[in-house]
C-alpha cells in the first residue's frame, strides 16, 4: 500500500475552482473506496481542497478521483486533473503535518486548520472508510501540529482567516453594540459567534439555507432566521457572518438590494464560506461592504523566520519518524539532520524571492511557481539520500553512513535529545 495526497489550495488555485473542486466532497471518501482505493480522507476548508488516500496503484487510483470529481461537479476531468498536485509516500506525510502545523495556510501558523484535520480525521472514521495507515498519518500529524504550537511562536498571535477578515472589518463596523446575523452552522459559525461577541456585537440571530439551524441556535441562545425572514433580519443587521459551506449563493443582489431599500445605514458582508454565499456585485451596492477570502489572501500577514525555520525542523523529525521503522532507527538522527540542512536552505530562499504584499499579480504568480519548483527540488534532493540510509541500517552499515553525511555536509548528526520535542512527537498522549 503507498500513501497519495492530491492537492489543490490558495498556493497554487484561484478560489474558484476550489470551491468547484469542494462540491461534494462529504460523499467523495465513499465514492472512490474500491479496488485501488482502500482509505480516503477529504480536507475541504475555506482555502483548500485536499484528499489523502491509501492506494495501491497511485496512477489509477488518481484517475478515479478525476472521474468522481469530473461526474460531481462542474469541472471537466481534464481541468481537474491539471488542478491537483499529487504527494506521494514520504512528500504526503511531510505535506499534512505542514498543513496541520499551518505552515500552508493562508494566514501561516493559524491554529483553525489543526480543527479541520481532526474533523476530517473524525469524519472518515465515522464514514468506514479510514485505513490504519490514514488513521496513524492523521494521530501523527495533529500530534505534530500540537508540537509546533507548543515549541515556536507560530499561532500565538492568534491570527487567523477569521481574525484577519474582522480587522478588514474594522474600517466599516463599529462592534461595540452592533447588530450582527450569522449565515451557517459549521465549525466557522461556531468560532464566529463567539468572535463576534468578543468584540462586542449583538447577534440577533442564525440562518441556515439547509434550515439545520435549530442546534447551534439553542447552543448559543440564539433566535432562527428563516428564509421567510431573511430580507427583515438583513435590514437589521449592521454586520453579517456568511460562512455556510452550502453549495448555493444566499445573499443575492437582489436580496440585499431590497434590504437596503429600507434602511439608513451601511452594512458589512463577511464572506468565509469556500462556496461563496454572498454573490458577486453585492460590493457595488450604495452602502455594503462586502471582505472575502481573496481579501484575507491579500492582507495576511507573515510570520518570522525563525519561527518558521524551527516549525519547519519540527516537522522534518515528525516525518522521518513516521517513515523510519524500527530496522532503521540508528540512522533517524542522520535523517533528521539533512531535512532540517535542506529544509533550512530552502525557507531563506522562499523568503528571498517571495513578494510583499500588493505586488504586482505575475510577479507573485512567478514567486508561487518559483517556491514549488524549489521544494519540489529539495524533496527529490532528500529522497535518494532518506532511501539509501535505510537500505544501510538494515545491511549493518550505519556508521559509514553517518561518517558519509558529516564528511559531505558537515552536519552533526549525534543530534542531542533535546534539539526537538521528538518524545511528544512520538506519543499518542501529545
Amino acid at each position: 500500500m503507498a500513501l497519495l495526497s492530491l492537492v489543490a489550495s490558495h498556493h497554487n488555485k484561484d478560489l474558484n475552482t476550489l470551491e468547484q473542486l469542494s462540491v461534494g466532497s462529504d460523499r467523495l471518501g465513499n465514492t472512490v473506496i474500491g479496488s485501488t482505493v482502500t482509505g480516503a480522507v477529504v480536507l475541504p476548508t475555506c482555502n483548500r481542497f485536499e484528499l489523502y488516500l491509501d492506494v495501491t496503484d497511485p496512477v489509477a487510483a488518481r484517475a478515479e478521483v478525476v472521474s468522481a470529481l469530473s461526474s460531481m461537479t462542474s469541472l471537466e476531468a481534464d481541468a481537474i486533473d491539471a488542478a491537483l498536485l499529487a504527494y506521494e509516500g514520504d512528500d504526503a506525510v511531510e505535506h499534512l503535518m505542514s498543513v496541520s502545523s499551518g505552515l500552508e495556510s493562508m494566514v501561516v501558523g493559524e491554529r483553525e486548520i489543526s480543527g479541520q484535520v481532526r474533523r476530517a480525521h473524525i469524519d472518515a472514521r465515522e464514514a468506514g472508510h479510514l485505513s490504519p495507515a490514514l488513521d496513524r498519518l492523521f494521530q501523527s500529524a495533529l500530534r505534530t501540529s500540537r508540537v509546533v504550537a507548543s515549541s515556536t511562536g507560530l499561532g500565538t498571535s492568534g491570527r487567523s482567516v477569521m481574525s484577519v477578515a474582522f480587522d478588514l472589518a474594522d474600517a466599516t463596523v463599529t462592534w461595540r453594540g452592533a447588530n450582527a446575523l450569522v449565515v451557517g452552522t459549521g465549525a466557522l459559525a461556531d468560532t464566529g459567534i463567539g468572535v463576534l461577541r468578543g468584540r462586542g456585537a449583538r447577534v440577533t440571530g442564525v440562518y441556515s439555507p439547509s434550515g439545520r439551524g435549530g442546534e447551534i441556535a439553542a447552543r448559543h441562545d440564539l433566535e432562527v432566521v428563516t428564509a421567510e425572514d431573511l430580507v427583515e433580519a438583513l435590514e437589521e443587521a449592521d454586520v453579517v457572518l456568511a460562512c455556510s459551506g452550502g453549495e448555493s449563493i444566499v445573499l443575492t443582489p437582489s436580496l440585499v438590494a431590497q434590504a437596503m431599500s429600507s434602511r439608513g445605514h451601511s452594512l458589512t458582508l463577511i464572506d468565509l464560506a469556500l462556496h461563496r454565499d454572498v454573490a458577486a456585485g453585492v460590493e457595488l451596492l450604495r452602502g455594503v461592504n462586502v471582505v472575502r477570502l481573496e481579501d484575507v489572501k491579500f492582507h495576511a500577514p507573515g510570520e518570522s523566520m525563525a519561527a518558521l525555520e524551527t516549525a519547519r525542523a519540527i516537522v522534518a523529525h515528525a516525518v522521518a519518524r513516521f517513515a523510519t521503522d524500527e530496522s532503521g532507527r540508528s540512522v533517524d538522527p542522520a535523517i533528521v539532520a539533512l531535512r532540517e540542512h535542506v529544509f533550512g536552505l530552502l525557507e531563506r530562499e522562499v523568503a528571498r524571492v517571495r513578494p510583499g504584499p500588493g505586488a504586482d499579480p505575475s510577479i507573485s504568480a512567478q514567486a508561487t511557481a518559483t517556491e514549488a519548483a524549489l521544494r519540489h527540488f529539495a524533496k527529490a534532493l532528500l529522497h535518494t539520500p532518506t532511501v539509501r540510509a535505510k537500505e544501510m541500517a538494515e545491511s549493518g552499515h550505519t556508521d559509514e553512513y553517518l561518517s558519509a553525511i558529516n564528511t559531505l555536509y558537515g552536519l552533526d548528526v549525534a543530534v542531542p535529545d533535546d534539539c526537538c520535542p521528538a518524545g511528544e512527537i512520538d506519543s499518542p498522549s501529545a
